[in-house]
């Protein structure tokens, strides 16, 4: 799918208005049996509302993306705040669920129907791994290709292959998402761990350890989009603007591309133009590291960090929150977790916060003004440029 141009314009030639992220609110990540997910969405939502300081009651729509609950989830969860009759829509894109919601209603904020929209990211998951994404009795389930764990597993083989990338590197990101994690009050896992530590915690698919692997989780996030031009009706933070976004099938995006992750490439660097910027502005980034090695030949792909400097950046310190690109300052999928529908608004909501130097102790030095999302989802890869 074509890419907006730089001028914010859509193919049919209308002129785009700027769509901010307003607020943003979460519900921590991990396990929690004794709330519905009801309970989980109405807490995000409600940080959300007043993180942005807009009442339920201006809300004009509302996207809502989960993958393992039933149909018309959405509605059970919006519908806590009132049933005002705005339209609700369910989004299942894998991974992407939710942020393909923050896609749509930057559409139709951008293109006027609405000021105001809500978008929402829910999930509960069961204990285990997660299942794979091919119909049952398939070549690729026969075979065993579709089986994420082995899907990482091979590309980063090769990564090893091709670059000399080693085990140690490869777990070194796993120490550094953890150490992230324990900085986020919203994570998981919020427990530091060693080297030796992962490289020795049980093979999952060689070379991916246990503690390379991000955990399945209940969870839910949310962020409220509105109009740049009227947002001032409600909040004097400092507007976080959607400056660009790219997203389609990996699989079709690599016919315009060479390489393993050509896919990736073409739609980084879609976003970059549309949003006027090259790799070198970017300040600080989340990625979808669904395991650890996605941190090293991922950032490449998007063209943050040179070709096959991946590990070495990572060993030496430069994908650190104070090093030369801060990458997934929350702990990444690894350690913040992975509750599949919630996980883009997660990353939307890190980055918005890192944006308004309102991180904590995760804060990026230098006020950064340009932030980079990467989510990955089965039908639906996502690149985002948010400026400040």
């Amino acid at each position: 799918m074509s890419c907006p141009s730089s001028s914010n314009r859509f193919d049919g030639g209308m002129d785009m208005r700027e769509v901010v992220v307003m607020g943003v609110g979460m519900h921590k990540f991990g396990r929690f049996p004794d709330k519905s997910v009801q309970d989980l969405g109405r807490e995000a939502i409600q940080n959300a509302l007043e993180d942005g300081g807009i009442p339920f009651k201006e809300i004009e729509a509302a996207y809502v993306g989960h993958v393992y609950q039933p149909m018309g989830t959405g509605a059970d969860v919006v519908n806590q705040f009132g049933q005002t009759g705005i339209p609700i829509t369910n989004m299942e894109v894998a991974c992407t669920s939710s942020t393909q919601g923050l896609i749509r209603a930057y559409w139709e904020i951008a293109s006027g129907l609405y000021d105001v929209v809500l978008t929402v990211g829910v999930e509960k998951m069961q204990r285990g791994l997660l299942q794979g994404t091919t119909a049952p009795g398939s070549y690729e389930e026969v075979m065993g290709l579709k089986v994420m764990p082995a899907v990482y597993a091979m590309k980063t083989k090769r990564h090893m292959h091709e670059y000399g990338t080693t085990f140690r590197q490869l777990a070194m990101c796993s120490v550094k998402e953890h150490k992230n994690g324990c900085l986020n009050p919203y994570a998981q896992y919020q427990k530091p761990c060693t080297v030796e530590e992962v490289m020795n915690s049980r093979m999952i698919a060689d070379p991916i350890t246990l503690l390379m692997c991000s955990p399945t989780s209940d969870g839910a996030s949310a962020a409220v989009l509105c109009a740049k031009d009227k947002a001032g009706r409600y909040t004097s933070k400092p507007l976080v603007t959607i400056a660009s976004w790219a997203f389609g099938s990996d699989l079709y995006a690599k016919e315009e591309g060479e390489g393993e992750f050509a896919g990736v490439e073409v739609l980084a660097n879609r976003a970059y133009e549309m949003a006027g910027i090259e790799p070198k502005d970017v300040d600080v980034a989340q990625i979808h590291d669904a395991f650890s090695p996605g941190e090293i030949f991922l950032p490449e792909a998007l063209g943050l960090v040179p070709k096959g400097e991946g590990g070495p950046w990572v060993e030496a310190g430069r994908t650190d929150i104070g090093g030369d690109i801060p990458i997934n300052t929350d702990g990444g999928l690894v350690s913040r977790g992975h509750p599949v529908g919630a996980t883009g608004l997660a990353q939307v909501a890190e980055l918005v916060w890192q944006l308004r130097g309102e991180a904590g102790p995760r804060q990026v030095s230098g006020n950064p003004k340009v932030a980079l999302q990467h989510n990955a989802g089965i039908g639906g890869v996502c690149v985002n440029i948010f400026k400040k």
